[in-house]
């Protein structure tokens, strides 16, 4: 196993891995900033799952760490992160922020590119942003296969990216795949943003219904997701959660650090 690395100090350790306290204005005016510095960098969209995944590969912990922000995707992140005293923390929902950074950068006149999605999903995409944010510059799509992409196929969208010149290129594919994805492309890709958001593809674009407002102040996300999708969701929800809420009560006890060293030492 790998050692622990320092989580900086505007990020909140959970379980190893950095997730901004932030909230979401402050979320998109980084970002706003980031675009204009022209900087380069992607955006990890974290929640519980992601989380959890890092637990089992830590090679995936790394890259969650070097994003250029690690957002709190889920309530529970942000209950940790105002626990630690952060009390400014909220909820950065992927599919909000892809909607309020869409509408913001109509101004700016910001070129987007959305790459993931089933059959057919991002040109329903497409047509649904066009209306949620009158203005947005969209100019170009790719839909990946379910497979690995070939060295041909990456090479196919390397050049379509290229033509394209997108500022952002939204990534909208299931944790871990889309943070992989994101970091193994990032400096191929002519572009300065990458944003990981994963269901939010599916929400825009009006193949997927979204829990209520109180269902997701309450935590209960998972729920209602686990009830649209019993069968792919079940291990994820009902295998994780509890992992999750256990290794956190480690954590808080100040035990993590004595058992990534017996794993150290084991490895």
């Amino acid at each position: 196993m790998q050692p622990c690395e320092e989580v900086p100090a505007d990020r909140v350790d959970i379980l190893g891995v950095g997730v901004h306290a932030i909230d979401m204005n402050e979320a998109v005016r980084r970002c706003h900033r980031m675009l204009d510095e022209h900087s380069k960098g992607y955006v990890s969209v974290t929640g519980v799952h992601g989380i959890m995944e890092t637990q089992r590969d830590t090679a995936f912990r790394g890259i969650l760490n070097r994003s250029f922000l690690c957002v709190p995707d889920g309530m529970p992140t942000v209950w940790i992160g105002r626990l630690r005293g952060h009390t400014g923390m909220g909820r950065v929902y992927g599919p909000d922020f892809m909607l309020a950074m869409c509408r913001g950068l109509v101004s700016r006149g910001c070129r987007h590119f959305l790459y993931g999605g089933g059959p057919g999903t991002v040109e329903r995409l497409r047509e649904r942003l066009r209306l949620l944010a009158p203005g947005i510059r969209i100019v170009g799509t790719y839909t990946p296969p379910f497979r690995p992409m070939s060295p041909a196929e990456e090479d196919e969208l390397v050049a379509l990216v290229a033509e394209a010149r997108p500022d952002i290129v939204w990534v909208g594919l299931s944790t871990p795949k889309q943070e992989r994805f994101m970091a193994q492309m990032l400096d191929r890709l002519n572009t300065r943003l990458m944003v990981g958001v994963g269901a939010a593809f599916d929400l825009h674009a009006g193949l997927r219904r979204d829990a209520p407002d109180w269902i997701k102040a309450c935590g209960l996300q998972w729920l209602h997701r686990l009830c649209q999708e019993p069968r792919r969701l079940g291990k994820r929800y009902l295998v994780n959660n509890p992992q999750f809420i256990w290794r956190v009560v480690v954590q808080f006890a100040g035990l993590k650090r004595t058992f990534e060293q017996i794993e150290d030492r084991s490895s």
